[in-house]
């Protein structure tokens, strides 16, 4: 697998610290062991993708373990359609907690790459997990060469059918992981004076065959401040609610149904 300039689609080659192009473009390999491969002409703000904030509120939640039910069940899912050498790439990769709990779970010579809009998402993830290939690039140009890839994984992320259809190879496989109907209900019903419900239909993504579909549902019970606010802080809904709701529920405790809706995708060997 090869990186591609985001300026002129080239192989990059890595040089001392700097990946560099036949056409002249380098890019310095941070120090944490990141590269960033989002031009400052192509970024539409000062500084895409999450906030420091928002990374470090999930970050904190994630690490206490109440979403890990969904990256035991992805994990187990990618262990059943790939060999023991294969390619995977988690787009939309945050600060890592899925990339690294996948890489960790998988037997086999595998090689990791983890891809995110965001710089301090993306300094964390490499500076925590150095074995998975980091880079800050945009999911509707992703820095990689043309069937890169034998496994995607994308949790909450965008992504351009497009771009999905060049980077995993024929035959590859894409874990899109997305809200289930009830997921955050409860909250929903704060928010809203008529919640609905998340869409139940399957997701069709041009150029792959929808192949499987699995559901995690399970309830969330919290009662520290501190879990309450980063669950909050890590989601839209921190601008959806008022400070004396975010107060109110922070006091009380949070009950609300977690629903994940996981679908498996599969690029045809002949299109």
């Amino acid at each position: 697998m090869s990186y591609i300039c985001p300026l002129c689609a080239s192989p990059l080659s890595l040089a001392g610290r700097s990946w560099g192009c036949e056409n002249g473009h380098q890019f310095d390999k941070a120090k944490e062991g990141y590269v960033n491969l989002l031009p400052v002409q192509k970024k539409k703000t000062k500084d895409p993708g999450d906030s420091k904030e928002m990374m470090q509120a999930r970050r904190s939640f994630l690490e206490q373990g109440f979403y890990q039910a969904l990256s035991d069940k992805v994990n187990q899912l990618a262990s059943s359609y790939i060999d023991d050498d294969a390619c995977i790439l988690d787009i939309g990769c945050g600060e890592g907690y899925y990339t690294s709990r996948l890489a960790h779970s998988l037997a086999g010579e595998h090689v990791f790459y983890g891809l995110d809009i965001s710089k301090a998402a993306v300094r964390y993830a490499a500076k925590r997990y150095s074995e998975i290939n980091f880079s800050v690039a945009s999911v509707f140009e992703m820095p990689f060469a043309d069937n890169s890839f034998d496994l995607a994984i994308r949790i909450y992320a965008p992504s351009k059918p497009e771009e999905l259809q060049r980077v995993i190879k024929p035959g590859g496989i894409l874990i899109a992981v997305s809200p289930g109907p009830k997921h955050h209900y409860a909250i929903k019903q704060i928010i809203y004076d008529t919640p609905k419900l998340h869409p139940q239909d399957k997701i069709q993504i041009a150029g792959f065959d929808h192949i499987a579909e699995h559901q995690v549902c399970y309830e969330l019970d919290l009662t520290d401040k501190a879990d309450i606010e980063n669950l909050l802080n890590m989601t839209p809904y921190a601008w959806k609610l008022s400070d004396f709701q975010k107060a109110r529920l922070a006091k009380q405790g949070l009950k609300c149904e977690l629903d994940f809706k996981i679908e498996i995708y599969q690029r045809p060997l002949q299109s």
